[in-house]
């Protein structure tokens, strides 16, 4: 099975969440017919809570166990609990409180008013992914990894030009002046995106189509970092006809 980046087309935003929540839900069933538990990484952003408002709002959700699926969060913003800045509030607004979940089942970051510093907040989310660990490694192997991409190629909070795309020996870091408010932030580092089975990149608008074009063009990583971005089994970008402008024809999937 090749795990080569492929690209696939929707005319615009609407139809563009849609596709990828209809493939959401069909993949999440597949996976839960062939294994007990399933681990999700969620993103936040217009694009993340627009896939999972579309999830929300198909029949089809009603035929997952969800109680078999645990979510995770490629990154988060160093504010308080419920805070309408979090990723896992914009989650749990648009998808996961309609769900009725076990506690258990969510793993959110730390948050800036639970008692922790910034730096043991990381650790603590560390120890989190560890506890879930398998196959000897400090974390799940992630089924599916949602990732929003900035106009810049960042991805989660590892940006262009920042040591945080470098890190290879830890799970979560710190992020502190953050170029893109607000200034401190905790993030998954690349090895641990990358060791996700399925890596699902969902983008919308012109302003994206630069980064992306350069992403699949081969760009450094340390100045695009989706450049960098690769699941272990499939890595595919769910974009708008504006954020495919750039895209070379040969990479663009009809059916994959």
């Amino acid at each position: 099975m090749t795990n080569e980046r492929r690209v696939l087309v929707h005319p615009d935003k609407a139809s563009l969440a849609s596709a990828v929540a209809a493939r959401f839900v069909t993949k999440t069933l597949d996976l839960l017919d062939a294994q007990a538990v399933v681990h999700i990484v969620l993103t936040g952003g217009s694009m993340g809570s627009a896939v999972l408002e579309a999830v929300a709002a198909s029949p089809a959700r009603m035929s997952i166990d969800w109680s078999r699926v645990h979510f995770w969060w490629g990154d988060e913003r160093w504010v308080p609990e419920r805070d309408a800045e979090r990723n896992d509030e914009q989650s749990r607004v648009a998808l996961l409180d309609d769900l009725d979940l076990p506690e258990s089942n969510l793993h959110p970051f730390p948050t800036s008013d639970s008692g922790l510093t910034l730096d043991e907040a990381a650790v603590d989310y560390a120890a989190e992914l560890a506890d879930h660990g398998v196959d000897g490694l400090p974390h799940p192997i992630f089924d599916i990894t949602f990732l929003g991409v900035g106009p810049d190629g960042h991805i989660a909070s590892l940006f262009p030009h920042r040591s945080g795309i470098q890190v290879t020996d830890r799970t979560v870091i710190p992020v502190r002046n953050s170029p893109k408010p607000p200034p401190e932030r905790l993030s998954l580092t690349r090895p641990v995106i990358n060791a996700s089975q399925r890596i699902w990149l969902v983008l919308a608008g012109a302003d994206k189509a630069s980064a992306l074009g350069l992403a699949l063009a081969g760009a450094s990583r340390d100045e695009v970092p989706v450049a960098g971005i690769k699941g272990r089994r499939r890595t595919v970008f769910f974009v708008d006809h504006d954020a495919a402008a750039e895209v070379p024809e040969s990479l663009i999937a009809r059916d994959y």
